[in-house]
């Protein structure tokens, strides 16, 4: 706490209790930032097993197939909770300026991601193209995102996304990750642009409910 002396006491008084308060909103955005960042850590962390073959098959000897499936995506879904709640009590903290054509740029971004990330879960012939939609997705939800936002928490958060899924993808590639060449009928693809489209039109419309953002 910083103490300022000044003429007449009870200014005094309050002088040093505004500055009590400052220290005390600094601490308190400090915390809030820790959340995102501890949350970011935690999901890049356990989603980054696969990428030791040997250390995952450890786990799954140890503690069984089912077991090991469970704790994953309790730990995941605690560390996205952790994400969302730092993310929206973060404090706006600018480190650049995003471009005035960014967010022209977010919303195409970000429904190709949704997507690509749809034909992860169905078959289709976007697999043809590349043997990681799912991480192609997050790249551009991330990349459209980082478009539109030039704050620390949304760099932490979608830079380290982004980061992480570069990364991810030159292990898989590197464990022999290839695309797939079963050509699909068409209907798949039909299907998957469809749910694709209506996610991102649901995402759109409730995005303020769903993640504190207003886009409209």
């Amino acid at each position: 706490m910083v103490i300022q002396r000044v003429g007449q006491p009870r200014l005094g008084v309050v002088r040093e209790r505004c500055y009590a308060g400052d220290d005390l909103s600094i601490v308190a955005k400090e915390r809030e930032m820790t959340l995102l960042v501890f949350g970011m850590l935690l999901f890049i962390a356990i989603h980054m097993l696969p990428a030791s073959p040997v250390f995952r098959a450890g786990l799954v000897i140890r503690l069984g197939e089912l077991p090991y499936k469970g704790v994953f995506a309790l730990i995941s879904a605690l560390a996205l909770v952790m994400i969302v709640m730092g993310k929206a009590q973060a404090p706006e903290v600018p480190l650049w300026t995003p471009p005035s054509w960014g967010r022209s740029f977010t919303a195409p971004l970000v429904l190709m991601a949704f997507i690509l990330v749809i034909s992860a879960y169905l078959p289709s012939n976007l697999r043809r193209l590349t043997p990681h939609p799912m991480l192609g997705g997050v790249i551009l939800w991330a990349l459209g995102h980082l478009l539109a936002n030039g704050d620390q928490a949304s760099a932490i958060l979608f830079g380290g996304f982004a980061l992480y899924s570069v990364v991810a993808i030159a292990s898989a590639n590197r464990r022999g990750a290839t695309r797939s060449h079963s050509k699909k009928a068409w209907y798949w693809d039909l299907l998957v642009v469809l749910i694709g489209c209506s996610t991102w039109t649901v995402v759109l419309m409730f995005h303020r409910s769903l993640f504190g953002v207003a886009l409209f």
